[in-house]
């Protein structure tokens, strides 16, 4: 036996590129709403009405209109409303986001800001 045919696989490593700087992070568990399953860095909005949390879309006038969070995790809500754990600070790479429809970059930068979440260039996605 070889030194290599005692090896197993022992799956992979994929970094995370999300987070970007050392700002400080305020982490905390919410309700993301049945509908869509999300990758983590997706850039949420608050439901008015209930509270939970969805994909950030420009056109919607429920709330999530106004981009809030970032996802931290992957999450499977398709179905049903799940807890994930989501950012409401710090600085993250624009490169890494999820962006709902009629978002851009430049339209969130700036109501993120205000709530103390910085977007960085430093790392490709």
């Amino acid at each position: 036996m070889t030194h290599a045919e005692g090896l197993k696989d022992q799956g992979s490593y994929k970094p995370c590129n999300l987070v970007a700087g050392e700002y400080p992070r305020i982490e905390r568990i919410v309700t993301i709403a049945a509908g869509a399953d999300l990758t983590k860095g997706a850039v949420l909005g608050r439901i008015t009405a209930s509270g939970k949390f969805a994909l950030s879309a420009s056109a919607s006038s429920d709330g999530t209109e106004l981009p809030d969070a970032i996802l931290a995790e992957d999450v499977f809500a398709s179905s049903n409303d799940v807890q994930a754990v989501v950012y409401f600070s710090g600085e993250f790479n624009e490169h890494a986001l999820e962006l709902g429809a009629g978002h851009t970059l430049d339209s969130i930068r700036m109501p993120l800001r205000a709530k103390s979440i910085f977007l960085a260039k430093n790392q490709s996605a």
